[in-house]
């Protein structure tokens, strides 16, 4: 059967395509984004704006057309933090259902955890053994670890890259006082649930999945995208110091040319990149090995084992 999974998140909006079945690959047939920057479409009360739900709206709307021409059969669709923490985020949800008839689940901070574990899980499978799992979005940071496909502990954290550089990294490039004080920030948050992750036992192997992580682990040399999923791509701890030196001596134009950086993302990379060094530092991680597969593709995976074997 042919899926589409509506994900919305703080940076961008993305339907992705795919056919599956039960017991076997979800394959990509298609996908379609627009960075819609949903944190930045904010009031002062932290409202989603008007222009935002309208955007979200529309955004909604194309996806309707497409899963038709496309031939889905079945559409479904999550928000995460910037929804999920906007006061007004439900009257948005239902504005978006009563104009196109599309019902965008709101996520918490700890399935977003635990989904995009069970994606990991899935990917590297049984022999990878305990999994630690890193993955940081444009609002907040996901951390969870376990032996089975449900992990032992799932916590979320408020240290998106975007929301840091929102909050706390407002000047382009940042003083050098503002990186410290968001290295110091973003320490202590993570410091705070270390006994709880740790508990539960060593990984024997630690998973980073996100956009920023795979932008630093191109940024540390790893393979560009365009090799394919199957390469084995890491990110080492080492390289993480002089790459955050690197980012803050830049503005976002200049973060903007360096490889595996967008231009819609250049701003947010360093925030991403303090938040992963601190995780490998705290956890006492030397390396991660970068999972292709994260949240969307947890949501899909436990949506198809929901559906009886043939």
């Amino acid at each position: 059967m042919r899926l589409g999974v509506i994900d919305v998140g703080s940076n961008t909006v993305h339907l992705l395509v795919v056919d599956a079945r039960w017991g076997a690959q979800p394959i990509p047939a298609s996908s379609h984004k627009i960075d819609l920057r949903l944190s930045e479409h904010t009031t002062a009360e932290g409202d989603i704006s008007k222009a935002g739900a309208e955007r979200l709206t529309s955004f909604a709307s194309e996806c309707v057309e497409l899963a038709d021409e496309l031939g889905i059969e079945e559409l479904m669709g999550f928000v995460t933090s910037a929804v999920r923490e906007a006061p007004n985020g439900m009257d948005v949800l239902a504005q978006v259902r009563k104009k196109t008839g599309v019902e965008l689940s709101v996520l918490s901070g700890e399935a977003e955890s635990r989904l995009t574990f069970l994606a990991a899980r899935r990917w590297f499978g049984w022999s990878a053994g305990r999994l630690l799992l890193i993955d940081i979005g444009g609002g907040s940071l996901e951390l969870a670890s376990g032996l089975d496909e449900d992990p032992d502990v799932a916590l979320s954290l408020p240290l998106g890259a975007g929301r840091l550089t929102r909050e706390r990294l407002t000047d382009d490039p940042p003083s050098p006082a503002d990186v410290k004080a968001v290295r110091k920030y973003v320490r202590a948050q993570v410091a705070r649930v270390v006994r709880d992750v740790a508990r539960v036992g060593d990984p024997d192997l630690v998973v980073g999945s996100s956009k920023t992580i795979r932008s630093l682990a191109r940024l540390a040399g790893a393979a560009a995208s365009s090799e394919g999923p199957f390469v084995r791509r890491t990110l080492h701890r080492d390289d993480l110091k002089p790459i955050v030196a690197r980012l803050a001596g830049l503005d976002a134009a200049g973060r903007a040319k360096l490889p595996g950086v967008s231009v819609n993302r250049s701003r947010q990379v360093l925030a991403g990149a303090l938040v992963v060094e601190a995780a490998l530092d705290l956890f006492e991680v030397p390396e991660l090995v970068i999972s292709p597969w994260a949240l969307r593709e947890g949501i899909i995976l436990a949506h198809l084992d929901l559906i009886p074997a043939p």
